[in-house]
């Protein structure tokens, strides 16, 4: 029995509320989330300076013994540099400046000689480029900056950072409160909550009766019917009433506007297909929703067999089994 997928007259109506729904949260939200990163990261930022000497010495050796502050000193440029342009600009490996980036690391397998010809170019390039309106010092044969001036300027560097990853910020909040909302209803209907160690160690059919977890791992089969891979899914259910222990899936979803979740679709779709392909035709996979999904996405994903319920009607997860 279907939820909602089955119910396109519903879904215009259903589609107002639920940006309604976003739009309170976000007004309510974004200020104090932009407030408290904002505060770290200038953090940071400040640590970041405070390690290079306040801008004046980006050497190959500071940067070997502080991969982290790559981001702030991308920011601290004009204009600041995008990872792939850094890349281009000092001639250095793609690997050295990603791993940098992505993991605050340095390459294990990548020679000295060449670790420290890209540590230096790399720091080359920052301060040749540093955004002397921001970095006022720099200018002076004094390059002791004020602390208002250092404070302005750890702040400004802050708030590009913070600029840069504001989407991610945003979704990871929406999503800890999708999940929260999910589980004061599932207890509220008698259900227990197995934390991450519990739910991942042992396989998630193993999972008792009226129990649910979190980011729960689920093996799926890749096309050849060898090779497997773990699916990470936000919410993995059993059900407390009935013959059936076989989980119902649920992923928390929101969005802030009708472009991204178009481009975004297809993972869902892949997802339930690889479950299908692993545990059958009957697999349960379904979607909670928050925010702007428009007739396009719901349509797409009503096609793929995946039903949904939104969260200003939650208490449509009864109609899942649960």
């Amino acid at each position: 029995m279907s939820v909602n997928r089955d119910k396109p007259n519903r879904w215009k109506k259903d589609i107002a509320h639920s940006v309604d729904m976003y739009n309170n949260w976000f007004m309510r939200f974004a200020p104090k989330a932009f407030r408290e990163t904002r505060i770290r990261t200038t953090e940071h930022v400040v640590m970041a300076l405070k390690i290079t000497k306040n801008l004046t010495s980006i050497s190959a050796t500071v940067l070997k013994l502080h991969p982290e502050i790559l981001p702030t000193l991308r920011m601290s440029t004009c204009p600041p540099i995008a990872v792939d342009r850094l890349i281009g600009l000092s001639g250095v490996s793609p690997t050295l400046v990603r791993k940098m980036e992505k993991e605050k690391a340095l390459p294990s397998r990548m020679e000295r000689k060449e670790l420290m010809d890209g540590l230096r170019k790399i720091g080359q390039i920052i301060m040749r480029m540093a955004d002397v309106d921001i970095f006022v010092w720099l200018r002076r044969k004094n390059k002791k900056p004020t602390k208002e001036e250092l404070y302005r300027a750890s702040t400004v560097v802050a708030d590009r950072l913070c600029g840069a990853v504001a989407n991610p910020i945003i979704r990871n909040a929406q999503e800890q409160r999708q999940l929260a909302v999910i589980s004061t209803w599932l207890k509220s209907q008698g259900y227990k909550h197995l934390d991450e160690v519990e739910a991942n160690g042992s396989d998630f059919r193993n999972m008792p009766k009226g129990t649910f977890g979190f980011r729960i791992n689920v093996p799926v089969n890749l096309g050849d019917g060898v090779r497997q891979v773990n699916v990470p899914v936000d919410a993995v259910v059993i059900p407390l009433r009935g013959r059936h222990k076989f989980p119902i899936f649920i992923e928390a979803k929101s969005a802030g506007d009708f472009t991204n979740v178009n481009k975004r679709r297809k993972e869902e779709a892949a997802k339930i297909q690889q479950l299908k392909q692993t545990y059958g035709k009957d697999v349960s996979f379904n979607l909670f929703l928050c925010g702007y999904f428009d007739s396009g996405y719901l349509g797409y994903e009503a096609a793929e067999g995946i039903d949904w319920v939104w969260e200003h009607r939650i208490d449509d997860l009864r109609k899942l089994g649960l």
